[in-house]
């Protein structure tokens, strides 16, 4: 094997662990939020449109958050501010049976 063939299999490989890991923890969490760069699951989220000099971006704010980066070590965060001047997707997760 090629070095770019490693480096395709162990991305390859760490994408599968977390998108395994994405289906365990899902259950954990109400919100599933997309941005232009990253991917979160979240207990509270809170975006609040700004406009500036006619320009308008998104504070985006997440607690008890999961976050889609395979390059992170630590996924889990208490807390997370993000913001964008492109489109934020919010949606809310089916409420768990008891």
């Amino acid at each position: 094997m090629s070095a770019e063939e490693d480096l395709d299999q162990f991305e390859a490989e760490i994408e599968l662990a977390l998108y395994q890991e994405y289906r365990a923890v899902l259950p954990m969490f109400r919100y599933v939020v997309e941005t232009e760069r990253r991917f979160y699951l979240a207990n509270e989220v809170r975006v609040v449109p700004r406009s500036e000099s006619g320009t308008t971006y998104f504070e985006v704010e997440l607690a008890d958050a999961w976050v889609w980066d395979m390059y992170r070590p630590t996924r889990f965060v208490t807390s997370v501010r993000v913001v964008t001047y492109k489109d934020v997707n919010v949606e809310a997760l089916p409420e768990k049976e008891s």
